[in-house]
């Protein structure tokens, strides 16, 4: 009788095991600019949206759309304008167990702001798994880009590529639907 009740007990928990996340999900985010991007901006607020196709027990992928928008700040006596980014990727998430999911998105952040070319965009993440409909994360988004700097020193015109990385260190939370 007890392997029997052994063997219940082990083919419920595996049929109730972890299983990838499959489907639609959107939440808020706040952050604090860090890197290029900590020297022109104060805080950052934003929305997240993806949806996920299961691909393996522990695994998903799919596309994801964002949006960002970075407050100005004053730095030198000069005041920066806010910078807005929407980011279009795609997101893979590996689920560690019932609680926990860590994920990584890459694509490109388009720049909304005048001056703003936009760049490479990654976000690794991490989250925390409350229930199955909604998730804390914590994460780091990155958009890294170059352009051509075009100044004069005096005695002449010169151009220059310069390289930036604009960095948010954010939280926030997933509802799935």
């Amino acid at each position: 009788m007890r392997k029997i009740y052994v063997t219940l007990v082990v083919v419920l928990a595996m049929a109730f095991g972890v299983k990838a996340q499959e489907g639609f999900s959107v939440g808020p985010f706040i952050g604090v600019p860090v890197a290029d991007g900590g020297d022109f901006a104060t805080f950052s607020l934003g929305f997240d949206a993806t949806y996920q196709f299961a691909i393996a027990d522990k695994f998903s992928v799919g596309p994801s759309l964002g949006f960002s928008h970075s407050f100005g700040d004053t730095y030198y006596g000069f005041d920066y304008d806010d910078t807005q980014f929407v980011p279009i990727a795609g997101a893979g998430r590996f689920y560690i167990n019932e609680m926990f999911t860590v994920g990584l998105d890459l694509g490109y952040a388009v720049g909304i702001n005048d001056g703003n070319d936009g760049g490479v965009y990654y976000r690794p993440m991490f989250g925390y798994n409350i229930n199955e409909k909604i998730q804390l994360n914590a994460s780091y988004r990155g958009v890294r880009s170059s352009y051509d700097n075009v100044y004069y020193d005096g005695y002449g015109y010169y151009s220059r590529s310069v390289d930036w990385n604009f960095g948010i260190l954010s939280v926030g939370a997933m509802f799935s639907f």
